[in-house]
């Protein structure tokens, strides 16, 4: 049972990692039997990973075709944003309320430290995936698994559109500066200046996103 959950859970994380690199591309769709043998593993755990990447809004499995990438809309990431904007400085702002220390705090100081020495290189990639661990990490000091949960899908299959817009813009020194104020309000223990700085934020980033696929005619990819 191990060995199968094992299995299972190999295939799911191998092709969710395909799908939020956007090395497999949305509208992408292949049979079971062929997603398997890209990733040289039996079909059952496949299909067992696939139905779970279902549940989470990534793919669709498609009767006698297999699976299919789905594609993300810019109404879809309107949407996405709109929950995030409310649940995030919500969460943010519960966290500083317990005016946690240094040591709590710790990994948001990384993930922040690890944007700016990102920059500096540049590596846009690398900052993707601190920016990405500061936002996930928040949300787990912050402690409810449910919403945890909910936002954590939100953040993947918005992360694909982030991906492919990340070098459409400027180089995101302020994003990077606006992570560095919110923890410096949540060192503070500054529950309302954090939900501002953190609704601004998301509100922003949201029409720059939009502004990006509205401009480069990618209402759907």
């Amino acid at each position: 049972m191990e060995q199968g959950a094992s299995r299972v859970g190999d295939a799911y994380t191998r092709l969710k990692a395909e799908i939020l690199s956007n090395r497999l591309l949305p509208g992408f769709q292949a049979t079971e039997p062929e997603i398997a043998e890209r990733l040289g593993m039996s079909r059952t755990p496949v299909r067992e990973a696939l139905i779970r990447l279902q549940a989470e809004g990534l793919v669709e499995l498609v009767p006698r075709r297999g699976a299919r990438i789905l594609p993300v809309s810019a109404a879809d990431m309107n949407d996405i944003y709109e929950i995030l904007t409310a649940l995030e400085p919500h969460a943010a702002a519960e966290l500083a309320l317990r005016r946690p220390d240094a040591q709590v705090l710790a990994p948001l100081e990384e993930a922040t430290s690890d944007m700016e020495a990102a920059l500096e290189k540049p590596d846009l990639d690398a900052w993707a995936a601190a920016d990405d661990r500061f936002h996930r990490t928040l949300l787990e000091l912050h402690g409810n698994d449910r919403l945890t949960a909910i936002a954590s899908t939100l953040f993947d299959q918005a992360h694909r559109a982030r991906m492919v817009t990340l070098r459409m813009r400027d180089m995101p020194h302020r994003s990077t500066a606006e992570h560095r104020e919110i923890l410096g309000a949540l060192r503070r223990g500054d529950a309302e200046g954090v939900r501002r700085l953190f609704r601004d934020h998301r509100e922003r980033a949201a029409r720059e996103l939009l502004h990006i696929l509205e401009r480069m005619g990618l209402p759907q990819f």
